[in-house]
């Protein structure tokens, strides 16, 4: 009796196999991207959704974390194609979905989540916080393409927000 993986690998060709491989990879690091650009609560919040035609599409779950995401578009679209130069990867889109589109899961593994609502709180909004110190901001961090600079600023305090809730954890 053949295996599973036998038949498949005489349906598939390797070619087939390894751009399997690479998109696997491609939905699979999005825990590790979000923790390379210092928002890893952002993880649990959004997902990428699909890869069209060299545009990665990203759903998140809440405004706020589309404008977080929004702020490191341009870094996370060079960590996409510096992971996966063979993609061509071209361009990086953040939307929102419905209310419990998203899993949540306490493994972490999105295969294996029930689907769970997902609703906004209270406490999941953040409080209302003292703009950062220059020190405190990492350059290079995205928001430099951000011309309003209360806009800017508002965005800011929310990533050290975040950033000082996941550090209680």
């Amino acid at each position: 009796m053949k295996r599973a993986g036998d038949v498949l690998s005489a349906i598939f060709d390797e070619g087939m196999m390894e751009k399997a491989k690479t998109y696997s990879a491609l939905f699979s690091c999005w825990q590790d991207l979000m923790e390379k650009n210092g928002i890893p609560a952002a993880a649990d919040h959004s997902r990428v959704k699909t890869i069209d035609r060299g545009i990665v599409w990203a759903e998140v779950d809440h405004p706020g974390w589309k404008q977080i995401l929004q702020s490191k578009e341009s870094k996370l679209l060079s960590d996409f194609r510096y992971r996966f130069p063979k993609m061509g990867i071209s361009g990086f889109s953040i939307s929102l979905c419905k209310p419990g589109a998203l899993r949540q899961n306490p493994d972490g593994d999105p295969a294996n989540r029930p689907a769970v609502e997902t609703a906004v709180t209270e406490k999941h909004l953040p409080e209302r916080v003292a703009a950062p110190d220059a020190a405190d901001v990492q350059t290079g961090s995205g928001y430099e393409a951000i011309k309003d600079e209360a806009f800017k600023e508002t965005l800011m305090r929310l990533e050290k927000r975040i950033a000082e809730k996941n550090a209680e954890r």
